[in-house]
């Protein structure tokens, strides 16, 4: 067992002994033997995903437990990843654009992020749509075929069975599906342009146009389409020419009181690779 506290932020990693499998003792009961955290807290722990078990020490295909009862062997071993601040992460619920069945198309809030990680995934898109399905008492896996930076929003596509998420994966790896930005920046925007410019050393495209520009604000609001999807791509490429985005920490000016980032991934169009009809998602 191995365990790190500081600022509220523990790792355990605890070998199941047959001793405790023969005590009946569950999940719950070892963590809260190994750690001074309460019994509330762990359960919370445990149903926003921070809680692991693998097969054996050396297993790299450990899966989240949500419940107390999970069942435990002898030789598995249990992983706590708490961190208050991940933990106490609040959001606004995502909007639901459209169910496909087979996928549904999603209006991600600021703050969500595209996937969990093991510190977590109760702010993630993917276990937001699970939770939001198993309300409406329909049981469906959920598959994240392409990101959304935590600090945008907009559309996002969810799969629900392996076979939509390939195809979905594919459209997207290939380019074949169209993607339409709306930003806000300061200032007037005078001249629409294509940014040609490489991130990370790789081709990056950004095509973006002036759809208005508010006298009174002093902004400009601006339709961008991506040829290549870059992290940040449009975040740096429009920072490069000197129009940073409205809220933007990382590549702007913009401080904690200012306003969230004003990115909005708007418009979403494809050839659906399940029905062969064209699709148009837009917020």
């Amino acid at each position: 067992m191995s365990s790190a506290a500081k600022n509220n932020i523990i790792e355990l990693h605890i070998d199941i002994q047959a001793e405790q499998i023969e005590q009946k003792l569950n999940a719950l009961d070892i963590l809260a033997s190994q750690s001074d955290l309460s019994r509330q807290k762990l359960k919370d722990a445990m149903s926003k995903g921070a809680v692991w078990l693998s097969t054996n020490p050396h297993s790299k295909s450990a899966k989240p437990i949500r419940r107390k009862n999970a069942k435990l062997k002898a030789g598995n071993q249990l992983h706590l990843y708490y961190n208050a601040k991940i933990l106490l992460q609040e959001f606004a619920p995502p909007l639901l654009i459209a169910d496909e069945n087979d996928y549904s198309v999603w209006h991600k809030p600021y703050g969500v992020w595209s996937h969990g990680s093991k510190w977590g995934d109760h702010c993630s898109i993917g276990r937001l749509v699970e939770q939001y399905f198993a309300i409406q008492h329909k049981q469906r896996q959920s598959f994240v075929v392409h990101r959304l930076d935590r600090a945008a929003n907009g559309l996002i596509l969810i799969a629900h069975n392996k076979k939509a998420a390939q195809q979905l994966s594919q459209l997207f790896a290939k380019h074949q599906i169209e993607k339409i930005y709306h930003v806000k920046v300061a200032g007037e925007f005078l001249q629409n342009q294509t940014i040609n410019q490489p991130i990370e050393e790789k081709k990056a495209v950004s095509h973006v146009c002036l759809i208005r520009f508010d006298k009174d604000t002093n902004q400009s609001l601006l339709e961008v389409t991506i040829e290549t999807g870059r992290k940040h791509q449009i975040r740096k490429h429009l920072a490069s020419i000197g129009f940073p985005i409205i809220g933007d920490r990382l590549y702007g000016n913009a401080k904690i009181s200012d306003p969230d980032l004003q990115l909005t991934a708007y418009r979403l169009i494809f050839n659906c690779p399940l029905t062969n009809e064209k699709k148009c998602y837009q917020v």
